[in-house]
């Protein structure tokens, strides 16, 4: 999906609520996440599993803010997204044996790569350590992203913990992207002339 779809709900949520307020802004965030899931179904034949996940989170937090007028909800909805994604991080290593990290930055890698003339074969040899680097790294982030989600949302106004969701967590989630780009640069294949 491309990035301006994936952040859309966001960007109109943060436009509503400053023009409208938080209660407008949480049903533009359903209305368009329902859109999005409408446009990956249709151009693409499937929904990912995350895609559902986020939609039924933002549908479940987002209408009881709207049902009971209480913005206490829409708040807790970064948390939930970000502890969801830790406990998965967790799960799937430790469970099923698997690194999510790393699954996640090929699949990144791949399709960042492709070509439409003369399609490769990609090869990307990740050590084993520094995939387990990774996903210890991305765990903690993920934990301190929910938690400090939670602190400015009780701590601040609601206007600061909007630009923070807005602002702040894009922010973090791009630092945390290109540290993790940084350590895997040398493990990519060079391309050819």
């Amino acid at each position: 999906m491309p990035v301006l779809l994936e952040y859309l709900p966001l960007i109109l949520f943060f436009t509503v609520y400053k023009f409208v307020d938080i209660y407008w802004a949480t049903g533009v965030l359903i209305l368009v996440s329902t859109i999005q899931l409408a446009y990956q179904h249709f151009a693409h034949g499937k929904i990912a599993t995350r895609h559902w996940v986020f939609f039924a989170i933002a549908l479940i937090l987002g209408g009881m803010t709207i049902l009971f007028q209480d913005e206490q909800f829409i708040k807790w909805k970064a948390t939930v997204i970000y502890a969801t994604l830790a406990v998965s991080l967790l799960i799937s290593r430790y469970i099923f044996k698997k690194n999510l990290v790393e699954k996640a930055l090929i699949g990144m890698l791949k399709s960042a790569t492709e070509k439409t003339d003369n399609e490769q074969q990609l090869n990307i040899n990740l050590p084993p350590h520094i995939c387990e680097q990774l996903n210890v790294m991305w765990f903690a982030i993920l934990v301190f992203i929910a938690v400090l989600n939670i602190y400015i949302a009780y701590t601040f106004s609601l206007d600061f913990w909007v630009n923070f969701k807005v602002f702040g967590l894009t922010g973090i989630t791009f630092v945390a992207i290109l540290i993790t780009l940084i350590r895997v640069y040398k493990y990519l294949p060079e391309e050819e002339s």
